[in-house]
Parts: structure tokens; sequence; C-alpha cells
């Protein structure tokens, strides 16, 4: 008897994973505010570097917060993986400072940059370390200080925050344009 064998590959292709970290993306932002993630972290962080102080908010919004720069993370790893030229770069206009954040102007015109750095310079177990520190020093009164410089991770999870949103909006805005467009959704074989 000849056993049959499904090959996902073919539906998990190519195409499906050209956007799946954007997908992810989308979907942190979803549930998450930019503002409030980076208020989160940024409580998140001041709690857990004080010594005899612990954070006033329910431990579940935490562990809530956790997971869900876990699966951040993991989604900023993938795009630092998949690189593409010209990918959302937009040519750099006058900008306030304001705008920029924490972001390079180079950062601010390819945000790809940002992951790229991030990820060069530390891995994803490294962030799991530094978020997991983070929330579990930030919950409770400890006499241990992180015994890690944990100020880096942070300023690249601030500014991946920064870079994810500005790279969905200006993939929102690519879809717009397409979608005004007269004929741009057509196939060519459709026209034929």
């Amino acid at each position: 008897m000849k056993k049959n064998r499904t090959d996902f590959q073919s539906r998990l292709g190519k195409s499906h994973k050209k956007y799946f970290g954007l997908q992810l993306m989308e979907n942190y932002f979803q549930f998450n505010d930019l503002t409030a993630s980076k208020e989160q972290l940024n409580s998140i962080m001041n709690y857990a570097l004080k010594r005899n102080s612990r954070i006033q908010e329910d431990p579940s919004v935490i562990l809530h917060f956790y997971q869900a720069m876990r699966s951040f993370i993991r989604a900023g790893s993938f795009i630092a993986m998949k690189e593409k030229k010209g990918f959302i770069n937009t040519p750099l206009e006058e900008v306030s400072p304001v705008v920029l954040g924490l972001l390079s102007e180079k950062e601010y015109q390819n945000p790809l940059l940002v992951f790229k750095k991030a990820f060069r310079e530390y891995s994803i177990q490294e962030f799991d370390y530094f978020i997991s520190g983070m929330a579990y020093f930030s919950l409770g009164v400890y006499q241990n200080l992180p015994e890690r410089n944990m100020i880096n991770p942070y300023i690249h999870l601030i500014k991946m925050l920064d870079a994810a949103y500005l790279l969905l909006e200006r993939r929102k805005e690519k879809e717009e344009i397409k979608m005004e467009i007269p004929g741009s959704n057509q196939h060519y074989h459709d026209s034929i």
C-alpha cells in the first residue's frame, strides 16, 4: 500500500512567507497601542531597576505584555532575516525630531535597518532574557538587580516598536495608492 504524503510547502510557500513578519506586527498593533506599549515597557524597565519597589499593575497585565513582546521580537527577527532592497524605503523630507523619536534619519528612511542592527547585536534568546528579566524584577522586591546591561536591549525594543509602526503605516499608504490607481488590482491574464 502506497503512503500518501501531504506537501504543506505548496500551501505555505514563498507567497505566504513574504509578509509573515509584517502580519505578526500588524496583529501586535491591533491589540496594543504604540504609545501604550512604549509607556508599559518604560514602566516595567523603571520598576525592574529600582531595588525596593514593585509595579502597581496587575501581574496578569505584565504577563500579557511580556507574551505580546515575545511575539513582537520574533516578528522583528523574521523581518530582519528577509532582506529586500527598497522595501518600503521613502525619501527623507522635512521631518521634525518629535516624529523621528529615537530613529536616526537613515532609520526613518529605511526602518528595516533598525531590525537588522538589533538582531546583529542581540539574538532572540537575549531579547527573551531581557524581557523576561524585566517582567520578573518589576513584579517583586528583590535584593539583586539584573546582572547584565539592560539599557541597550531596551533602546533597541523602543526603536523596533517605532520602526514597525512606521513600516505598517507606509504599507497602508502604499496599498491605498494601489487601490486608487484604476486597473492596478487586475492581473495581466484578466485583461486579455
